[in-house]
C-alpha cells in the first residue's frame, strides 16, 4: 500500500465525494464512518466534501462535479447494489465491489449458495417463512441456531434461538426488518474477522481479528460503543490458523467477485477447529470501534494511509457497470 501511496498525485484525485448517512438502519453508523473518512482525505489534501443520500436526492450527485466517491454507506441502499448503479450511470468511479458482487454480498441466501458452490464450509441454513414447522426447523439446524434478516448487517434483528419456542419470535423481530429471513446452524467458539484488499489475482488479507465480546453477544452495541468487547490482532491462534482462516476468506471474497475491500467475518468451531464463513461486508464500517483499520494498523498502515489507499483504488474502476 505505502509504496503506491508514495507515487501518488494527490491532485489527481480531483473533487472527492464522501458518501456518507443514508436510509438503512446503519445510518448512525455510516456517519460515524464517512465522517472518520473525510477527515482522513482533508488531513491528506485532498479536496473531499460530503454529501449525505439521505437527506439529499441521489440524482443530484451529478450537480456535485465529483470525479470520484468514497461509500462509507452501510447496509440497503448504500451497500446492495443500488447506488453503485446510480454511479455507474453517472460514469463516476467509486469505492468498493461494483452492482453485481454488492447485491450478492448484503444477500446472506444467496452468499451462501455462492459459497456452497465453490465448496466454502458456511453453516447450514434454511430461509424462514411465517409458514415454516419450527420444529422441523430446529430437527435440520439443531439448537441453538441463529435468526437474523438476510439483508441487514451489524446484527440488526438477529436472535440466537436456544429453543423451538423462542423461533416465532425471533422471525418476527428480523421479518420486521426485511422481507427474507434465514436461520443458520450457531457454531460455537472463537470470532474471527478477516479483512481483504484488492481484486482477482492480486486481492490479498490483512491480519486476522479475534473477536471477544461480552459473555459473546457481539451485538449492535457491542460492536460500535462499548469499550467492554476485546479484539486481539494477532490473534493468539496457531500461525496454521490464521493461515486457513486468512484462505477462506480470500476465496469467499474472490468468489463473489468483490474488489476494493471487503470483510468476512468467520467463526472457528472449537470442537473441530473448522472454519465457517457467516458473511461478506463490502462496505466496512470506518469507525473509531471498526475493524479494517484495526488489521491495516496490525500491518502498519495508518487509518489515513488505508483511506487515500481505498480511495487511490478508483483510478483503476473506470469500466463501467461490473461485478
Amino acid at each position: 500500500m505505502k509504496s503506491q501511496l508514495s507515487k501518488l498525485d494527490i491532485k489527481s484525485l480531483g473533487r472527492v465525494g464522501v458518501l456518507l448517512g443514508g436510509r438503512s438502519g446503519e445510518r448512525e453508523i455510516s456517519l460515524m464512518s464517512g465522517n472518520g473518512v473525510l477527515e482522513a482525505l482533508l488531513s491528506k489534501g485532498v479536496d473531499a466534501h460530503a454529501f449525505d443520500p439521505g437527506l439529499r436526492c441521489p440524482t443530484e450527485l451529478a450537480k456535485e462535479k465529483f470525479d470520484r466517491v468514497f461509500i462509507s454507506l452501510h447496509g440497503r441502499y448504500g451497500e446492495d447494489g443500488t447506488i453503485q448503479g446510480l454511479l455507474d450511470l453517472l460514469n463516476l468511479p467509486y469505492t468498493g465491489s461494483g452492482v453485481l458482487a454488492s447485491a450478492l454480498a448484503i444477500d446472506k441466501i444467496a452468499t451462501k449458495q455462492i459459497w456452497l458452490s465453490n465448496g466454502l464450509s458456511t453453516p447450514e441454513f434454511e430461509e424462514l417463512t411465517a409458514d415454516s414447522d419450527w420444529n422441523a426447523v430446529v430437527k435440520k439446524l439443531g439448537l441453538p441456531l441463529i435468526v437474523k434478516p438476510a439483508h441487514e448487517g451489524s446484527s440488526l434483528g438477529l436472535t440466537k434461538v436456544k429453543s423451538v419456542d423462542e423461533l416465532p419470535t425471533a422471525y418476527g423481530l428480523a421479518a420486521g426488518l426485511d422481507k427474507k429471513v434465514i436461520a443458520e446452524t450457531c457454531i460455537v467458539g472463537d470470532e474471527l474477522t478477516c479483512p481483504l484488499v484488492g481484486q482477482g489475482n492480486t486481492a490479498e488479507a490483512l491480519p486476522v481479528i479475534k473477536i471477544i465480546p461480552p459473555q459473546a453477544n457481539y451485538d449492535f452495541h457491542h460492536k460500535y460503543f462499548s469499550n467492554e468487547t476485546q479484539y486481539l490482532c494477532p490473534t493468539g491462534l496457531a500461525p496454521e490458523v490464521n493461515e486457513r482462516v486468512q484462505a477462506l476468506a480470500l476465496a469467499a471474497y474472490r468468489a463473489l467477485g468483490c474488489r476494493t475491500w471487503g470483510r468476512a467475518d468467520v467463526m472457528l468451531d472449537q470442537k473441530t477447529g473448522k472454519p465457517y464463513l457467516l458473511e461478506m461486508n463490502t462496505s466496512p464500517g470506518m469507525t473509531s470501534h471498526s475493524l479494517v483499520p484495526m488489521a491495516a494498523k496490525a500491518a502498519r498502515v495508518s487509518y489515513a494511509d488505508l483511506v487515500l489507499w481505498l480511495l487511490n483504488q478508483t483510478m483503476q474502476h473506470k469500466e463501467g457497470a461490473t461485478a
